[in-house]
């Protein structure tokens, strides 16, 4: 056992360029495992549905990308010591005594990696916490207990992951001969096949990926069909890079203008095994680029664009409702938001009151078909607000009148334009469209638009209620649930001047006041910010988190790959100077292919989130968050940053490669 131990130590020391960058990063990925499973066993945290759910997601997320990763970084390194352990072989070392060799190898490498993370983890635990409580704009306690449930959970899933790598290992010694051992790092060297078909399916996959990401306009549709172009273009990049981009130099190659020069000749034909060899690596670092990009740019827009969320979602910043209203219950809601407000010593400013049938509808071309409330299952479903004209009148200070087959008409989202809208079968002119409506200011935010209908009197609104109470009694709804869904009522938008503690105690008074009575909705931006901050700010914290995996996995298969490509090009370092050029030439000739291929993946990774950028508004929009600005702002700053930092690793890891050419 000493001997097989002292083996294991010695080749761990022997090959610690390459295993030492992978045990770092399997103890951070084990660090930040256990602390964001740790977060979510936290009190403060487990009690609140949101954050917990999004902790969990994220806690799931890491083990699958972990699992994958690992096993990807692993298949590298065993690669790398398939000729090492074939001299081991053909020395008289049994497969079996490898295996044993072996074994301790990933005891150690694994015990090493997860008492590490712990460690850390355990160390860095309460900062994080803290760290996250403040992105969600909480206060809390400093003492946080070691969560064993989290300790339970690390120990099983890693201590799986390094016993399949293990098992992975064997597999393939025990698959191979000695000869194949011996030539394992070299394996792959003939030139590779031109795959036409695939390279094809790339470009049809990439196509239609782009194709959704760009036509999609409608932010309910956005939802799927992301996912959808998501999985197509991941297809497509690694369909492109492993056959397309093959293809693409043979037919360099066959250009005999083209390729008998002497700067093209040695580097498409060098690019050509550059791409064999590298283009899993190449198309992993592309895809990961992506997500890290997308992932940071959408979730800093939401957090940086919280003001904006809540303006759009709260148009007033306090709203009472009162559903199938009446005179009492109007007289009495009044006095409760007076008597409230003068208690706590604020004033009540900027109301807005109106009657109203709060409607949805589902729309085809200027025809729209009232549908209740509840139902967002047809295509093509958009909110309706139908108004009486002295309301409306009321409310802006105006003094329009409308023929009985005439309305005004104001859309939330978009420029109506055409001269008549039919509702349920009604057709009315349209005598103005309005530009402007207190109730609810323009914005493209939301799953779908709104369209406020003023129409002539409160008569024929009683009458598309009532319409509409039928069709939802059809559905199953019960008579008192249609009655709310669908009868015409009564809102009271409104503000309170004064201390933010002043107001924020006046309007939780009101909550609880309103929270009484069924018949009564009650909102306000004040007392809804700690939930949209947990929402938000959970989103916000997992996407840097999540981010920081995914950059530390393009580091460490960029640091993999310059190794890999150095002692690759070492030997034809030799065999071009063999043949006549310069180490100038040379060296100008490696470096050019070296640069090309390791750029590649971040532009093709940007032009992914440039096609992505009209689908990721449409999802942004559905949270609420409609400043394209601030996004695109956010998208140009993410892509700056990162494009640095790749070079930064550019910079770093090439020294190794130029070391080991040289």
């Amino acid at each position: 056992m000493r001997l097989y131990l002292r083996l294991a130590v010695t080749n761990l020391k022997n090959n610690r360029r390459t295993y030492v960058p992978y045990m770092l990063t399997a103890i951070l990925s084990i660090m930040m495992f256990f602390m964001i499973d740790t977060l979510g066993r936290i009190k403060e945290i487990a009690g609140e549905g949101t954050m917990q759910v999004c902790l969990q997601y994220a806690a799931g997320i890491m083990v699958i990308f972990s699992v994958i990763f690992l096993f990807y970084t692993n298949s590298f390194l065993i690669k790398r010591r398939k000729k090492e352990i074939g001299v081991y072989n053909i020395l008289g070392m049994g497969k079996f005594h490898i295996a044993k060799m072996m074994g301790i190898e990933s005891l150690l490498i694994g015990g090493i990696s997860i008492l590490g993370g712990i460690g850390l983890g355990s160390l860095f635990n309460r900062l994080m916490y803290l760290l996250f409580l403040k992105i969600l704009h909480r206060n809390a306690s400093l003492n946080i207990a070691f969560s064993k449930p989290a300790l339970v959970d690390t120990l099983v899933v890693f201590g799986a992951i390094f016993l399949l790598t293990y098992f992975y290992n064997i597999i393939q010694i025990r698959l191979s001969n000695p000869v194949e051992l011996l030539h394992g790092g070299n394996a792959g060297e003939r030139e590779p096949k031109t795959k036409w078909l695939m390279a094809l399916f790339g470009v049809a996959t990439l196509s239609a990926g782009y194709y959704l990401a760009l036509t999609t306009k409608d932010p309910l549709a956005a939802l799927g069909v992301f996912f959808v172009a998501a999985i197509l273009v991941i297809i497509g990049t690694y369909a492109l890079f492993t056959a397309g981009s093959i293809a693409f130099l043979k037919l360099l190659r066959r250009n005999k203008r083209y390729y008998y020069k002497a700067n093209h000749f040695t580097a498409v034909s060098g690019m050509i095994y550059r791409m064999k060899q590298n283009a899993v690596g190449l198309a992993n670092i592309c895809i990961l680029s992506t997500m890290v990009l997308v992932l940071i740019s959408m979730t800093v827009s939401l957090y940086m664009g919280m003001n904006d969320i809540l303006s759009v979602r709260f148009p007033s910043p306090a709203k009472v409702e009162i559903l199938s209203t009446n005179e009492e219950t109007e007289q009495q809601v009044r006095q409760i938001i007076k008597d409230e407000a003068e208690k706590a010593g604020v004033t009540e400013t900027s109301e807005i009151t109106y009657h109203g049938a709060v409607l949805m509808a589902e729309s085809k071309g200027t025809s729209f078909t009232l549908r209740p409330a509840s139902d967002f299952s047809v295509f093509g479903i958009c909110g309706m607000t139908l108004i009486p004209v002295d309301e409306y009148n009321q409310m802006e200070h105006q003094n329009v009148s409308l023929n009985e087959d005439e309305a005004l008409l104001y859309c939330t989202d978009r420029t109506y334009g055409a001269s008549q809208i039919t509702i349920n079968g009604t057709t009315y002119q349209i005598q103005k469209e309005l530009k402007t409506l207190k109730a609810e200011p323009k914005n493209k935010a939301g799953t779908y638009g709104t369209f406020y209908v003023i129409l002539p009197n409160l008569e024929q609104i009683h009458r598309f209620s009532e319409e509409t109470k039928k069709l939802a009694l059809k559905t199953g709804q019960e008579e008192e649930s249609a009655k709310a869904m669908t009868d015409v009522s009564y809102s009271i938008g409104f503000d309170l001047k004064g201390d933010k503690k002043s107001c924020k105690q006046a309007l939780e008074a009101m909550q609880i006041k309103f929270g009484e009575n069924t018949n009564i909705n009650f909102e306000s931006r004040i007392l809804s910010e700690k939930s949209f901050y947990s929402l938000y700010g959970s989103f916000f914290f997992i996407g840097i988190y999540l981010g920081m995996m995914f950059v530390i996995a393009t580091v460490l298969i960029i640091y993999y790959k310059q190794i890999s490509e150095g002692y690759d090009d070492k030997e034809r370092f030799k065999i071009m100077q063999k043949v006549g050029m310069s180490k100038r030439e040379v060296k100008r000739a490696i470096h050019s292919q070296v640069l090309s291929v390791f750029f590649l993946p971040l532009g093709v990774a940007i032009l992914h989130v440039a096609v992505a950028f009209p689908v990721m508004t449409k999802l942004l929009a559905v949270l609420n968050l409609a400043n394209e600005t601030l996004f695109a702002e956010c998208t140009a700053v993410s892509v700056v940053v990162f494009a640095v930092f790749y070079a930064i690793v550019y910079g770093v890891t090439a020294k190794e490669y130029y070391r080991i050419v040289n």
